[in-house]
């Protein structure tokens, strides 16, 4: 049985989703489900899927490693996709009426990684379309400016333009026609720009097309864990391209079809 949210979402929080792209959320994810994703997440990284990389760069110090589409072939993350408050979460602040997962994934900056996370938006490196997509960000520790959390540049959702996706290894892999992300470091005094500090249990909720990156954890006694999931709604479609990121499996619907699928399952619906 899916487990309901610790409290209903307000208005002002949905408003805030729509109009900034980026809202917080206090406290929804109990010690329990962090306890579970901590445990899970130590056994991923021993022994982690095949679309997992490692995106520490040259001699770089730390470590930042990533996994994704976890669900698909662990029981302990899968539970948490089909049963938490995440996919509810999600279909509230969108106004969804249904919600598919996309994927799931692990992001992390062990300490004293200097890699940074690059400015980008979510949504151009996947092969989904909508404006129904977006990312529940979760800390499995506490995490502020100096262990990396995540910066946002509220409204840059509503830009109307996708931006060229950036490797995260550096590799310039993703060849799609698109501008580069603009210079947000040399802008910063004209955007508004949103940082937010997280006990474990806490999380963001940001749409697929909002600009965002995060520093490195230049701690050296505290971990940067986020567990991440990317949620969609009723308008996201299928927008098959090689240049986008890999899937773990070609889900076999048309182009420009609904994603239910097997890799791609309804997860939650509006009662």
């Amino acid at each position: 049985m899916m487990e309901r949210p610790f409290r209903e979402i307000t208005s002002e929080e949905i408003a805030t989703f729509h109009k900034d792209g980026v809202v917080f959320l206090k406290g929804f994810f109990n010690i329990s489900w962090v306890e579970k994703l901590r445990e899970e997440a130590e056994i991923d990284l021993a022994s982690p899927g095949r679309l997992h990389q490692e995106l520490t760069q040259g001699d770089s110090s730390g470590r930042f490693f990533f996994d994704t589409f976890l669900w698909t072939f662990n029981e302990g993350f899968k539970e948490f996709v089909m049963s938490s408050p995440a996919a509810e979460i999600a279909g509230q602040m969108m106004k969804a009426d249904k919600i598919n997962v996309f994927f799931d994934q692990l992001l992390i900056k062990e300490p004293g990684t200097a890699d940074r996370t690059p400015w980008h938006q979510d949504l151009p490196y996947w092969p989904v379309d909508g404006e129904q997509v977006c990312t529940l960000w979760l800390a499995l520790d506490p995490v502020d400016a100096e262990t990396g959390a995540v910066e946002y540049v509220k409204g840059s959702h509503l830009w109307g333009q996708g931006y060229k996706p950036p490797a995260f290894a550096g590799d310039d892999k993703y060849k799609l026609p698109l501008p580069p992300v603009p210079d947000i470091e040399a802008q910063r005094d004209e955007l508004d720009i949103a940082q937010f500090e997280f006990e474990p249990g806490d999380c963001t909720i940001h749409h697929g097309k909002l600009v965002h990156g995060a520093p490195g954890n230049a701690r050296s006694d505290l971990r940067r864990r986020a567990y991440v999931t990317r949620w969609t709604g009723d308008d996201a479609i299928y927008t098959p391209d090689p240049e986008k990121q890999e899937m773990m499996w070609d889900p076999e619907i048309e182009a420009g079809g609904p994603l239910d699928s097997d890799l791609w399952p309804v997860v939650w619906r509006r009662p």
